[in-house]
């Protein structure tokens, strides 16, 4: 059986395991316990995460915020505005009609509240315009939000060029990334990238599933003014009260490590499967489509549709040789076609027969050409 579902979620690293086994077995404590040894420790381990974290973002360490996931980080980024909003009259907020649904849905969400939310539309390669989003920024814009990478087509959205405008020319407003699939892929990329705010979730980058962050930049040597959505204890800055999950937080941070020293190597792993898999493909003669463009994604993410071929039929049909999806993880529990691809115009049709293969670091070769071969047998059967 080969995995090819690693947007919806990587498998732990097996270092990462160590790492957090040794603080569940060898750290008591709570790390905001710090008159004690046992809290003290913990405290420590938290922190060491922290500047891993960091490091890997090439950011201060006093600007990572974590929180449960990058669903949890997008809503603090976009939903933790509202207050500052309201009360400076910013009301207005952008997002590319592709975001995650943890976008989409606090976006909905502000709305509701009086908020003007504005919906930018990609094009036909699901590629975002930098025109468009630029063109739509008004005297009242609180936030920008566009996602690195689409979870869906594996598609690079423009976000340093968006970034770099945003801080040169409306300096008032907020921009957030919502970078989970990209965060410890395309290391060097998004350290450059100009934002206020990113989100960044363990579970997409070897790490366990649980645990995430809020990456913050400072202008003016002043953070982003969000508030917090959970109230408690106050930790984390008071943005993110609860608390400090030590084991998962110092996977985290190990995964950060791993990644910030083997991103390149991972990416031999996934350019070879790539080209693996479109010789495949050729190979066999069957008619397909690449849904996104070609020439800006991730290369461990590919898209494709059958022609004639129902996805859930297929992944059926092949699901005892390969773990394929059909979408996003957080809807697939939804029969309608992904909403990512018709807002990229391919029709209903071709968006009910796309499959996402997605692949990383632990994908073996050989065995994910045997699933390939499989995968095209089982979708000439259903042609």
């Amino acid at each position: 059986m080969a995995y090819l579902d690693y947007n919806a979620t990587t498998p732990v690293d097996p270092r990462v395991i160590d790492v957090m086994m040794d603080v569940y077995i060898n750290h008591t404590g709570n790390a905001g316990s710090r008159t004690h040894f046992e809290g003290d420790s913990c405290r420590r381990i938290v922190e060491q995460a922290r500047k891993e974290v960091a490091h890997l973002a090439d950011i201060n360490p006093d600007n990572v915020i974590f929180t449960s996931g990058a669903t949890e980080s997008d809503n603090l980024a976009v939903g933790g505005l509202a207050e500052y909003g309201l009360k400076t009259g910013r009301t207005h907020v952008l997002v590319s009609c592709i975001e995650h649904k943890a976008v989409l849905n606090v976006a909905k969400s502000l709305e509701e509240r009086g908020f003007i939310i504005e919906y930018v539309p990609v094009m036909a390669n699901g590629v975002v315009s930098v025109d468009e989003v630029l063109g739509r920024i008004r005297d009242n814009t609180l936030v920008v939000s566009i996602m690195h990478v689409n979870n869906e087509t594996g598609v690079i959205q423009p976000v340093r060029e968006i970034g770099d405008a945003i801080r040169r020319d409306y300096p008032e407003v907020y921009f957030h990334i919502d970078a989970a699939q990209s965060f410890g892929k395309l290391v060097d990329e998004v350290k450059s990238l100009a934002y206020d705010m990113l989100s960044v979730s363990a579970h997409k980058m070897y790490g366990p599933q649980g645990i995430g962050a809020l990456l913050l930049r400072t202008k003016d040597y002043t953070r982003p003014p969000i508030a917090p959505l959970l109230f408690g204890g106050e930790q984390e800055m008071g943005l993110r009260s609860g608390t400090l999950p030590v084991a998962l937080i110092a996977g985290f941070g190990k995964a950060c490590a791993l990644c910030e020293n083997g991103w390149q190597e991972d990416q031999i792993v996934e350019q070879r499967v790539l080209a693996g898999i479109f010789e495949a493909l050729e190979a066999s003669g069957i008619s397909y489509k690449v849904n996104g463009s070609s020439d800006h994604r991730v290369p461990n993410c590919l898209n494709i549709s059958f022609e004639d071929v129902s996805s859930e039929a297929l992944m059926i049909a092949s699901r005892h040789s390969v773990s394929v999806s059909n979408g996003s993880a957080c809807t697939s529990d939804s029969y309608e076609p992904s909403y990512v691809l018709m807002s990229m115009n391919v029709g209903r049709a071709r968006a009910k027969s796309a499959v996402r293969l997605s692949w990383g670091r632990f994908t073996d070769y050989n065995e994910t050409m045997r699933a390939i071969e499989s995968l095209i047998e089982a979708a000439r059967g259903l042609q």
